[in-house]
């Protein structure tokens, strides 16, 4: 779904000024647009809650599904235009690098990162959206799985391009600070607390690292993401300066901000 969250800008939150598959850009021919990530108006099928499992994950398959995902959600391509499936492919290929590579922990700047998805058997899902289920599809060894949502969780001092947190200050703010990226949810599923659960257990995960306080960046227009983040306990402490936003080409954004309890 292009309704949550911001992502990661050269490293996977560069969301309105460049593609959110780590900075590459897209051929003209293809047109690809950034979404603004808004509300969907689609009705969103009813979903077997109890058959969701969101957790982390270091499964190749599954990140790959999460990636495709993500190319999904944060790249309108023109149907017609030449070589979709192709250009789709590789925008699929660059971000499902990048992502192993912060998750492996190779990517400066970031001490740890964790691919957070929700999950859902393919077989409780409709066949009315083969195309998505397809493409976001893996096997967890015992069944055919479809990546429904995903998120980072980026345990860092600050994310490229974007404006940085306060809090905590001191020498723990490598290792208790964390930003969302990435926020995703498959537009077919909208409305269904698939986000909010991602959140949720985003926090779970926050807690086991030590993680006191978690940020994520979204745009002030996005009136949808700013309420599913501020019922899940994020307050905004800070606006992207306009000046910022203009040199950067996307509209401006808030951070918002949520305390963890330690215990």
């Amino acid at each position: 779904m292009a309704f949550l969250c911001s992502p990661l800008p050269s490293c996977s939150v560069a969301i309105f000024s460049k593609s959110n598959t780590d900075g590459f850009r897209s051929s003209p021919s293809c047109r690809l647009r950034l979404r603004p990530i808004s509300a969907s108006h689609i009705l969103a099928p009813a979903i077997d809650i109890s058959a969701m499992v969101i957790s982390e994950t270091v499964s190749e398959d599954e990140l790959w599904a999460a990636a495709c995902l993500r190319v999904r959600t944060f790249n309108e391509l023109n149907p017609s235009s030449y070589n979709i499936q192709d250009h789709r492919r590789y925008l699929a290929e660059r971000e499902f690098e990048a992502l192993k590579e912060r998750v492996s922990g190779k990517r400066e700047g970031f001490t740890r990162v964790s691919c957070v998805n929700a999950t859902l058997p393919l077989s409780q899902l409709s066949t009315s959206s083969e195309d998505f289920f397809s493409a976001c599809k893996f096997s967890d060894g015992i069944e055919d799985r479809v990546v429904v949502g995903s998120l980072d969780l980026n345990q860092c001092r600050w994310l490229p391009d974007e404006i940085a947190g306060t809090k905590p200050e001191g020498f723990s703010v490598d290792f208790a600070r964390a930003y969302l990226s990435n926020v995703c949810v498959a537009k077919e599923l909208h409305r269904n607390g698939v986000g909010y659960k991602l959140i949720e257990k985003s926090k779970v995960v926050a807690r086991d690292w030590g993680i006191t306080d978690m940020y994520v960046h979204v745009t002030v227009i996005n009136e949808a993401a700013k309420r599913l983040y501020m019922k899940s306990g994020f307050v905004q402490e800070s606006a992207e300066p306009a000046w910022q936003a203009r040199y950067l080409n996307r509209p401006q954004r808030l951070l918002l901000w949520l305390c963890l309890p330690t215990s």
